[in-house]
């Protein structure tokens, strides 16, 4: 099977970052691509950035229908466009901010999650309403730094996420860790093992979700909601 990695902003150094973790989980029969759109912003932080980045995203999904792709990985925490995605594809779309959710609630009762910047906060609340896990996601904090920054500095990236996740174990009593951004995607062993706490990255745990869909023959469903778009002519001016 064939699943493409498709990071919504057009900084390709975190789209590299992000297939360097997909694979690193992948299975042996699984080929794994990336891209990122060029005309994109270098970093989606806010619904503007969200809205910019869609029509791009949308163009790498008709691009990989015409390659044949089986499944896709939007890899971005806010999970821009997610039902247009999957309007346009024949195979699985996977948010990642949805499977990470997904793997938090089958491997605990209660987790946190820890994304960059505080205007993140309330999109992701929505996110994770929107996906039935509002009773079990606790808190959805951050750590004030952008994400271009996680690049940048990861130690102090590395350091702020320590400490945060000690506070959502004690103050939120959380049982798990939702990282809240693909750019925290290779930090994700290390502040497993220095904290003791199981800690999810929804890249790895999307393309696991979608090797488990393709493998067991699921597509998108094409029946009402999802169907393809209807074509559409624009109106001769008079």
């Amino acid at each position: 099977m064939h699943i493409h990695l498709i990071n919504p902003n057009s900084t390709a150094s975190m789209t590299a970052q992000a297939l360097e973790s997909a694979l690193l989980v992948k299975n042996a029969g699984t080929t794994l691509s990336a891209s990122n759109p060029a005309d994109s912003p270098v970093s989606i932080e806010g619904g503007a950035d969200e809205a910019m980045a869609v029509p791009a995203m949308l163009a790498e999904i008709r691009k990989g229908e015409a390659r044949g792709i089986d499944a896709y990985v939007l890899a971005c925490f806010d999970d821009p466009g997610l039902h247009a995605a999957r309007e346009v594809a024949r195979g699985p779309v996977i948010g990642i901010c949805q499977a990470a959710v997904q793997v938090a609630m089958t491997i605990s009762r209660r987790f946190s999650i820890i994304t960059t910047l505080s205007r993140s906060v309330p999109i992701i609340e929505d996110l994770v309403d929107g996906y039935g896990a509002g009773r079990h996601c606790r808190n959805v904090r951050a750590i004030d730094l952008p994400v271009l920054h996680l690049e940048e500095d990861p130690a102090e990236a590395e350091r702020l996420l320590r400490a945060e996740i000690e506070i959502a174990r004690r103050e939120d009593r959380a049982e798990a860790i939702v990282l809240g951004c693909a750019g925290m995607s290779s930090l994700c062993d290390r502040l497993r093992q220095a904290t003791g706490i199981p800690v999810i990255d929804g890249v790895t745990a999307a393309v696991k979700l979608a090797e488990a869909l393709v493998g067991a023959g699921y597509a998108t469903s094409k029946v009402n909601a999802y169907a393809y778009p209807r074509v559409k002519h624009a109106a001769c001016a008079v």
